[in-house]
């Protein structure tokens, strides 16, 4: 790769699980901050059976996405960047959503998705969802992007297959993995670490009194099956929430979890409405990127559960949706999975392993909300904003930010 332009090919979830407003941030974080670096970006998602039809909710959702750019997060087109860097061109954002194996597409046509695959100089392929080899033949740099670390690792070395063989690189958010000491199998793989980058040009920090006076999260009860490897277990949010059923008891504060619960899981909804946890529909409060947006700027901070086997494996993960949180100047009080060692911890971002640690992070950013939501800020600013997240990436990737 070489060149101040750089053509990106980028595959993550956009819409193929519509309502899932944070699932797009995710992506859209990537084509905001290379977009801001001067890079051409074509996002996509190979799109399951039926999205493209007239009448789908996976094609509603993906066509409010291109359509309000404020909704989107991400300006299309060339213009000047603002701010840092000032001077700079900006890159081109685009989206489409492909027919898996076909050449169907919602957004951009297949033969425009074929000529840019073709000349592409990069693919970011998160969770190795893009297998079309129409695309993947030509790029040289192939990098898999982890966001799911230790599962991702671990379903590769239970038989799945991952497309780890399409790629030449390995990216993940999960800092310790491959370091001495993370039990996350490598699966024979040198991984690139890097943090989950946030557009603080689209992420600015609120306004100081929040609408809702409680600590927030987003979040799905639970993902998928559990799994064992090597003594450990890989279990979900749901594993880590028991847990802490009684936190609320312990702390005058109150708490909103945007939850993605089955209703039939009848027991673990009476125990958290028991235990005083407040449940709001994700769908309702989060369910398109604007809305998501405006819940977490809305929160006073966010108490981030992770899944229990991201805790158990220690493998450094942190949140994207955390990092939306510190840029909107909101704190977090966030389960501790290794990330303490690669991020500052203390103001702003808190951290904790048992109940009572939680209520202590809780109380300490009640006692100083101020200096708590400063830090927040401050802290994203100087270590998670995507130009700078994205640039290191790229040259640690080869190439030229």
């Amino acid at each position: 790769m070489s060149g101040e332009c750089l053509k990106i090919l980028l595959c993550g979830m956009l819409a193929g699980d519509p309502r899932q407003g944070g699932a797009t941030w995710a992506v859209l974080q990537y084509v905001a901050g290379l977009t801001a670096l001067g890079h051409d970006v074509l996002a996509l998602e190979p799109a399951p059976p039926g999205a493209l039809d007239r009448d789908s909710d996976v094609r509603a959702y993906f066509e409010s996405l291109t359509v309000p750019a404020t909704e989107a997060g991400f300006g299309q087109g060339r213009g000047q960047q603002r701010g840092r860097g000032q001077g700079r061109r900006r890159g081109q954002g685009r989206l489409a959503l492909i027919e898996a194996g076909g050449s169907e597409t919602l957004g951009v046509s297949f033969s425009q998705v074929a000529a840019f695959a073709g000349g592409a100089d990069l693919l970011l392929n998160v969770s190795g969802m893009l297998r079309d080899e129409r695309l993947l033949e030509s790029i040289e740099v192939r990098a898999f992007v982890d966001l799911d670390p230790g599962f991702n690792q671990v379903w590769h070395t239970q038989g799945e297959d991952m497309g780890f063989d399409l790629h030449t690189h390995f990216v993940t958010v999960g800092g310790l993995v491959g370091t001495p000491g993370c039990p996350v199998p490598t699966c024979g793989r040198s991984w690139i670490a890097t943090l989950p980058p946030v557009s603080l040009e689209h992420w600015p920090a609120a306004a100081e009194q929040p609408r809702r006076d409680a600590f927030t999260t987003v979040g799905n009860w639970r993902s998928y099956g559990s799994l064992e490897h090597a003594g450990i277990r890989y279990g979900q949010r749901a594993h880590s929430l028991r847990e802490l059923y009684d936190l609320p008891g312990r702390v005058e504060t109150r708490f909103e979890l945007a939850l993605g619960i089955h209703p039939q899981e009848t027991a673990d909804i009476q125990a958290l409405s028991a235990n005083g946890w407040l449940l709001v529909d994700p769908q309702d409060v989060a369910g398109t990127p604007g809305a998501y947006r405006d819940f977490v700027r809305g929160s006073k901070a966010e108490l981030c559960v992770a899944k229990s086997g991201y805790v158990a494996s220690h493998g450094g993960w942190f949140s994207d949706r955390s990092a939306c949180y510190l840029a909107s100047g909101r704190p977090v009080a966030a389960q501790d999975t290794g990330f303490a060692g690669l991020l500052p911890t203390g103001e702003g971002l808190l951290c904790f392993a048992t109940t009572a640690e939680a209520a202590q992070a809780v109380s300490e950013i009640e006692a100083h909300p101020r200096r708590h939501r400063r830090a927040a800020r401050a802290l994203a600013e100087e270590h998670l904003d995507a130009r700078t997240v994205l640039s290191t990436l790229l040259e640690r990737l080869g190439g030229t930010a």
